[in-house]
This record gives structure tokens, sequence and C-alpha cells, in this order.
């Protein structure tokens, strides 16, 4: 997989530049951004490396592949990207061992797999593995839950603190109630204990 990389002084002007050259919009790539000293003068530059998220999602299906054959699970892969987000689906013959009890095997797989897409690419990108839909359907009873807890923050205007959660879901609670009048969301707690807590907002902090 190619990595482009490219250097100068202002980080936006060469991610500007770089997604003109590669005809990219930015939620078409990941992409990392360090410095380094260069001449007697130790001048600093901006270096940006990139990857196209098209070329990390091949990437990524064929390392899941080989996961789930050495497991000895025939599986069919479904890739989907949408705003520099890469999702894969699996169907399989044996879901309940891809699951796992609470989805822990499945979750053990998808950290597996971002680690092995780290290593390969020294750059952080966002991705998230389903079984035929498991996720989805256990999100759908997640927000449905916390919009409840959210309305009975409203009315008691006491807090209320959620189990920890990977950050896909706890971005998927921020978005659900982003909408709420008087409710405010805030990620707390340290990796990988992260965690949600819904708060009551007041009339003042809406008028902000």
């Amino acid at each position: 997989m190619e990595k482009y990389l490219y250097k100068g002084k202002d980080e936006k002007e060469i991610l500007h530049q770089a997604l003109e050259e590669l005809n990219l919009e930015e939620k078409d790539v990941f992409y990392k951004v360090s410095e380094e000293k260069s001449g007697l003068l130790k001048t600093k530059k901006k270096v940006v490396e990139i990857v196209k998220v098209k070329d990390v999602a091949e990437l990524g299906k064929n390392l899941l592949e080989n996961i789930v054959e050495n497991i000895g699970i025939e599986s069919k892969i479904e890739t989907k990207i949408r705003d520099n987000l890469i999702s894969y689906n699996l169907y399989s013959n044996n879901n309940s061992i891809l699951i796992g009890k609470r989805g822990r095997i499945l979750n053990a797989i998808q950290i597996y797999l971002r680690q092995a897409i780290y290593k390969k690419i020294n750059i952080k990108t966002n991705i998230v593995i389903d079984i035929e839909n498991y996720k989805s359907k256990q999100l759908y009873f997640l927000i449905r839950d916390v919009k409840k807890i959210a309305r009975e923050v409203t009315l008691s205007k006491v807090s209320v603190k959620l189990d920890p959660m990977n950050s896909y879901e706890r971005r998927e609670i921020h978005n659900a109630l982003s909408k709420f009048d008087y409710i405010k969301t805030e990620s707390e707690g340290e990796e990988p204990n992260r965690y949600v807590v819904i708060k009551y907002k007041d009339k003042n902090e809406n008028e902000k």
C-alpha cells in the first residue's frame, strides 16, 4: 500500500496541496502530521503522511480474511466506506463464535485489526467490524435506552454515568443526544474504560 509524504511550513497548506495532487477530499484519506528539523539552523518543517482510505479498506479486508480463516470459519466480508469510517460486515457459517459472549470476541477482533493496520502504516484509522448487523441491532437498543435516560435527566437534573464503551458507541450517543435541548454529554475516564456522562444543561447554557 502506498503512503504519500509531503513537507512544508504550514500543515493546512500542505494538506490542501496533497489533496489537490491526489484529486481527493479530506474524507478520502487518513493522515498524520509530524515535525522535523533540518539544516544548520534546525529549521522546522511539517511532515504530512497520507494514505488513501480505500487502500486501507482493502488492506483491512485482507487481514480480516486471514484472521477469520485462522479461526477456522468460512465467511463473506462486505466493506463500506463513509466519511473516514471503514465498516466491515461479516456473514459466516458460525456467527456465535465470532461474536462471543456479549460481543467480546467481535470486539477483540476489531481491536486486533486496528492494531495490525496501525503497525503497518503508523497512522490512526477509523474501523468498525460487525457480524450480520449484530452491533447495529445492539446500537439501536443502546440509543433507545440512552434517550430514555436523557429524558429522565431532563426531569431530575441529576447526571447519569453510563457503562464504559468504545469510541464508536460513545460518538453515536453524543450524536443521538445532541438535539436534546436540556442535555449535554461528555466522555470521561481513560481507555479502555472511557464512558459517557449524560448531564442536564440549563437555559443559560442553551442561550450561549
